[in-house]
């Protein structure tokens, strides 16, 4: 029973913290404008494809490469986290990431949506500086897509161990204490991170070196599941796996070409470099495990589409196809390193490849950016030193606070559960049902 109401208690703090920061400095507003009736159309498309990529699409990716006992409790996790992280943006999660603020954390103007208005008789509405030509509503609904599968990501690492509870816990605060930081600082008017010309088009700083750091931390933390590297533990199903991925790569063209907020040719562009870049990581690492275990797999050339879905994410609004085949390559090849020889070379559990895939995948992807960036097509030259001090941040304020905060939920209600819990299976364990 107090273990319940440290619980309670702990997600509630995680509302009440930011109030801590200062108080509202005022809406970061344009003045209202006409709203563009196509690129409207196109941000509610790309946002409803980006929702499809966490559920069922990362769920369907992660569940089929879990044992048969704990398939359940795997897509759980990414079901509660898309309706936790939905209630902690719209309270206090998007205000404090996309209003000005400072130029490290944003203000309250628009805690719970406040302000928020659509003036239907003037066909205009006030508008977020990010917002271009839709209403605030929908990129407020769009940005929360982005916040919601971060998080979700990070189950990868610790699949098949974490408790529920702690589980819920660590997202509800991770979410707001480092996710929307660094979200601010990239992509926020006036984040420090934007200032300084970090390219990020559609997060590979903010969601997948964020995530892939996180799930590394996890991993460490917590430990490998019990008998990992003993024992075998081969996905239960891997065409749920691929049908997941499949999902995952149409759901990245909201993910991508969504990321121009509008319906134009930067957005066509972020489409065509998204599939090239994808094409060729799903071949070059389904290659490099042809060369080096003589078998070509399903799960491999699943998992190399989605590092190249991962690589050019912060690149797809900036580069040409010649830089998008070059990275989708590279991709391929390092990610397959990553969550092969990486992993295996130190010895941690990253049970479904978070790191090996997101966080290298990220990291090679977001200096890459800087290598490739073609001003005619995102308006800006890159510069690899700005990329790598934008990553080396990103790493070192994700990974001490996902320790910090991954120590004191251990203290708190604990952070794994039971070894024979672990051997019966999370399914049962933790939600009384099954896969028969």
């Amino acid at each position: 029973m107090k273990k319940s109401f440290s619980t309670l208690g702990l997600i509630g703090l995680c509302c009440a913290l930011p109030a801590l920061a200062g108080t509202p400095a005022g809406p970061a507003l344009m003045d209202a404008k006409v709203i563009n009736s196509g690129d409207t159309a196109w941000m509610l498309v790309s946002t409803a494809l980006v929702l499809f990529m966490t559920i069922p699409g990362l769920a369907l990716f992660y569940g089929g490469m879990v044992r048969q006992k704990n398939v359940l409790a795997t897509l759980m996790q990414s079901f509660a986290i898309t309706a936790l992280v939905t209630v902690l943006w719209v309270v206090v999660g998007y205000s404090l990431t996309f209003t000005v603020g400072t130029p490290y954390l944003g203000d309250f103007s628009r805690v719970l949506l406040d302000g928020m208005l659509y003036l239907k008789d003037a066909n205009k509405l006030t508008v977020h500086p990010g917002a271009g030509t839709i209403p605030e509503s929908v990129f407020m609904m769009y940005q929360m897509t982005f916040a919601i599968i971060t998080p979700a990501l990070i189950t990868g690492a610790f699949a098949e161990r974490m408790k529920f509870s702690a589980m819920l816990i660590f997202m509800a605060l991770w979410s707001l204490l480092v996710y929307v930081p660094i979200a601010h600082w990239v992509w926020a008017p006036g984040g420090w991170m934007a200032d300084k010309g970090v390219l990020d088009f559609a997060g590979g700083t903010v969601v997948h070196i964020n995530a892939g750091v996180a799930g590394l931390v996890c991993a460490l933390v917590m430990g490998k599941r019990v008998g990992y590297g003993k024992d075998a533990m081969p996905p239960h199903n891997l065409v749920l796996t691929l049908v997941g991925a499949s999902m995952l790569w149409v759901g990245w063209f909201g993910f991508n070409a969504g990321s121009a907020v509008a319906a134009d040719g930067r957005a066509g562009m972020a489409m065509v470099t998204t599939q090239v870049a994808t094409a060729v990581a799903a071949l070059s690492w389904m290659f490099a495990e042809w060369f080096t275990k003589h078998k070509p797999s399903v799960l491999g050339i699943a998992s190399g589409a989605v590092a190249g879905l991962v690589a050019i994410t912060p690149a797809a609004g900036f580069v040409d196809v010649k830089g998008a085949l070059v990275i989708g390559l590279a991709a391929g090849v390092v990610c397959f390193w990553g969550a092969t020889g990486l992993k295996h070379m130190m010895g941690y559990d990253d049970s479904l490849d978070a790191f090996g895939v997101h966080g290298v995948g990220g990291i090679l992807g977001a200096l890459l950016t800087g290598v490739f960036a073609v001003k005619s097509i995102g308006g800006v030259d890159g510069s690899l030193a700005t990329q790598a001090m934008a990553v080396g941040v990103t790493v070192v304020y994700c990974a001490v606070v996902t320790f910090v905060l991954l120590k004191v939920i251990n203290l708190v209600v604990g952070l794994r559960v039971a070894e024979d819990e672990e051997r019966e299976g999370l399914d049962l364990v933790l939600h009384g049902e099954r896969v028969e």
